[in-house]
């Protein structure tokens, strides 16, 4: 698996591509200041943020964690329409594209 990131440094840690290491993923970063090559998952914490986060008030790391989980998982794969994909939901768009 292949994890895209900017340059920020909770990204350029240590301790973070230990972690990647750790699950067999590997880093993949922009080039710095060039926002155009992470288009996709700027889009993605724009949509998260604007969506979910700003709304929210999480009492702890746990409640925030289950927040954004479902969110991904129940709301923007499964249900939310991407204009990217002709406005249809990930999953829908994967099951209609399997060779």
């Amino acid at each position: 698996m292949l994890v895209h990131s900017d340059q920020g440094s909770q990204y350029t840690a240590n301790a973070y591509h230990q972690t990647l290491l750790d699950y067999g993923m590997v880093c993949s970063m922009s080039r710095k200041g060039e926002c155009h090559d992470n288009a996709v998952a700027e889009s993605f914490f724009h949509s998260l943020k604007t969506e979910l986060v700003y709304g929210e008030k999480y009492q702890t790391r746990a409640e925030a964690k289950q927040s954004v989980f479902k969110y991904i998982e129940i709301f923007y794969n499964r249900k939310r329409r991407h204009s990217y994909l002709n406005c249809q939901a990930p999953l829908v768009y994967e099951s209609m594209n399997v060779a």
